[in-house]
């Protein structure tokens, strides 16, 4: 199982006429693209009073869901894998009219392109397999967008893992070298047999429950503020939209519908409908 070391980097300002200083902490220090980043701000060395509170988290002119992490005010932001590396800023408004703000570099993800078909329930390893397959998935991932998500965070303790023995047999990042296509795995892979059950990594709401071509029956759980959890190539769907569900509730069972070789559970994250590294995510929400 990967282990990510997290790092905190701290930078300072001050304004002496409010008597305010702010630390920002970013977790990575440095993400890579696909990466998801933890922004935290600490003002207990602060000789302002509680007014001081935050009251917008932006990276660069994107505006973040503010919500409080550990006792800190926080944000996430997601780092789309297409993300130009380079340098990003972080600004943060109080109450008092102070702000703070800190410089992110963003680095490059090592690609890594390895072969995959097609399973012959959908047409095999021919080109007109893959050219009805890339059509189709462009369908399919428009389906999952604009999806509703909560004004608050439905969660209130860490993220999970969705298996009960997790295996990573795919990570997240790599191309998929299908016919003459490249297509990014946006996800990670969990081994998991026909039946094994598939748990909600967290407190959310059942936003969509459908079954696709490709992504076969899938789960869509809301968590709030942007953040989503995707269950997907599912033998079993045990939830219905709408339903609330709990940390570590049985959600449907694994399998291999859709776009799938073999018995697997597809998981992706997405924060505001970027799709990042599930992994990173677990690491950072724990």
């Amino acid at each position: 199982m990967p282990f990510y070391v997290t790092v905190f980097l701290c930078l300072f300002f001050l304004v002496p006429a409010q008597g305010f200083a702010a630390t920002i902490f970013t977790v990575p220090e440095k993400p890579i693209q696909g990466d998801p980043v933890l922004i935290s701000v600490d003002t207990s060395n602060a000789t302002s009073t509680v007014s001081d509170t935050v009251t917008s988290i932006m990276w660069n002119t994107k505006k973040l869901s503010i919500f409080v992490s550990k006792e800190k005010v926080s944000a996430l932001y997601g780092v789309d894998l297409y993300t130009k590396p380079g340098m990003y800023t972080v600004t943060m408004q109080f109450k008092s009219g102070a702000t703070a703000s800190k410089k992110v570099e963003v680095q490059k993800r090592d690609r890594i392109v390895a072969p995959l078909g097609i399973p012959e329930k959908l047409g095999g390893n021919t080109e007109k397999a893959a050219t009805t397959l890339v059509s189709t998935l462009a369908k399919e991932n428009a389906s999952l967008l604009g999806l509703r998500t909560g004004t608050h965070a439905f969660w209130t303790k860490p993220f999970s893992y969705p298996t009960v023995k997790p295996f990573i047999t795919d990570e997240y990042g790599y191309s998929r070298q299908t016919g003459s296509y490249s297509i990014a795995h946006k996800g990670t892979d969990f081994r998991a047999a026909v039946g094994d059950s598939v748990l909600a990594m967290n407190r959310g709401v059942v936003r969509l429950v459908q079954e696709g071509r490709n992504y076969g029956k899938t789960i869509i759980i809301d968590h709030g503020l942007g953040i989503q959890t995707f269950y997907m190539h599912l033998s079993k769907i045990s939830v219905q939209e709408g339903q609330l569900v709990l940390p570590g509730q049985v959600i449907g069972l694994a399998g291999m519908t859709g776009y799938a070789e073999q018995p697997h559970l597809h998981l992706s994250v997405r924060i505001n409908e970027i799709s990042i590294d599930p992994m990173r995510f677990v690491a950072i929400m724990q």
